[in-house]
């Protein structure tokens, strides 16, 4: 036991060898010998910093991972143009920290590097920084507004995650790839603006950004994530362009206040719940290319009176129109081979008498073309079909009784659904 101890304090002094303190700053030496790296701080220090440029004659180049770490009584930070990475945490949890001036020269903001800095109000990135790291400015709910530099390519996930102050962004055309979560619940942004170029919309990115108006959606962007704007309560419509193919699982749901959406023409399937409770939702449309609505699609847009399904069509999922009481309209072509369990359930639907006018089948599908071997009635909203089980000893002459007359029937009660009866499979 006490000779691992002895190991284990060797190694312990043997890495903070190169530790030095100037200052109330601890740091290391670089690798180069001509540089150095801020990796300490004291917790109890208070007001303003300006992190020095030079330390005993070598440059501060960087800040080291959780360096200034829960210094909560810091107001304010200076970074110089000498510093060229700002470490994963580097000012996480300085509560206190109102600004933080960032030097020219950094090229990448670590992870969590500003998280939960709920003083900051505003932050310039400047045009040398090229990438912003996962939750770098989560959780600063004092900050208003971000203005990213020019040259910035990357922003990570989660990065404004909770900037509930955040009114203002700029993402300039330079970015091609935001994380997932990158501006979840940030209630304060009214408008956002996509550059160019960009293809990809991750994953609950702007989910709950409950202020958000408007979204200008370019013609690069190929997909948008499950649940991308799911509860952005204040948007009123949309349009997605033809360059879209993939609107993934709760897209849009819970957008309330929004009235119409427009899918492009490469879309072919309409992914589980993706306007699944727009309460406002009267109008959509849906392109020819769609070949699939999923479960819970449309599930709760009550103000919804009408829709046209293409034929293009051949299924529709469980509960897709569930819940939507202004329905009264709908036409399903005859390409629908399959609709789900309680697809239409509580829709305000009328029921046709007529069988062939919900294009699910024929009478011709549904009768035996041997004469008087089945029979369709439809009447008073309800289906029976009827067999009658015949017997032969050579296959010229049949014969029947009564007993062997066989009748299912199905009631076709308003908005709870579609029925066709089909042959079973081995």
């Amino acid at each position: 036991m006490s000779r691992l101890l002895i190991v284990f304090l060797s190694i312990a002094l043997l890495g903070n060898a190169a530790a030095a303190t100037f200052d109330l700053y601890t740091y290391t030496v670089n690798g180069d010998e001509v540089s150095v790296t801020i990796i300490d701080y004291p917790t109890n220090a208070t007001g303003a910093i300006e992190i020095p440029a030079t330390i005993d004659g070598r440059s501060v180049t960087s800040i080291g991972s959780s360096a200034f770490y829960n210094c909560n009584g810091l107001t304010s930070s200076i970074i110089p143009d000498s510093v060229t990475s700002i470490g994963s945490g580097a000012f996480a949890g300085c509560t206190g920290l109102t600004s933080a001036n960032i030097g020219n020269s950094v090229t990448s903001i670590g992870s969590s590097a500003f998280y939960n800095c709920t003083g900051l109000t505003s932050i310039t990135i400047p045009d040398s920084v090229t990438s912003i790291g996962d939750y770098a400015f989560a959780g600063c709910t004092g900050l208003t507004s971000a203005n990213i530099g020019n040259s910035v390519t990357s922003i990570g996930s989660s990065t404004f995650r909770n900037c509930t102050g955040l009114t203002s962004v700029n993402i300039p055309d330079s970015v091609t790839s935001i994380g997932d979560w990158a501006f979840q619940a940030c209630e304060s942004l009214t408008s956002i603006t996509i550059p160019e170029g960009f293809t990809d919309i991750r994953s609950f990115v702007f989910e709950g950004c409950i202020k958000l108006t408007s979204i200008t959606i370019p013609n690069s962007v190929t997909s948008i994530g499950s649940g991308a704007f799911s509860t952005c309560t204040g948007l009123t419509s949309i349009n997605i362009s033809d360059s879209v193919w993939l609107i993934g699982e709760a897209a849009f749901a819970n957008c309330t206040s929004l009235t119409s959406a427009t899918i492009g023409n490469s879309v072919t399937t309409i992914w589980s719940s993706v306007f699944r409770d727009c309460i406002s939702l009267t109008s959509i449309t849906i392109p020819d290319s769609v070949t699939s609505i999923e479960q819970y699609a449309f599930e709760n847009c009550t103000s919804l009176a009408s829709i046209t399904i293409p034929d293009s069509v051949t299924s529709i999922g469980n509960y897709a129109f569930s819940s939507c009481t202004s329905l009264t309209n709908v036409n399903i072509p005859s390409s629908v081979t399959s609709i789900g369990s309680n697809a239409f359930n509580g829709a305000n639907l009328t029921v046709s008498n007529n069988a062939q006018d919900y294009g699910l089948y024929t009478i011709a599908d549904l009768i035996d073309l041997r004469p008087g071997s089945s029979q369709l009635q439809i009447d008073n909203n309800a289906v029976t079909l009827q067999l009658q089980i015949q017997r032969s000893d050579d296959l010229s002459t049949w014969t029947s009784a009564p007993e062997d007359l066989v009748e299912v029937e199905l009631p076709m009660q308003q908005g709870n659904g579609f029925f066709r009866f089909a042959m079973p499979q081995e």
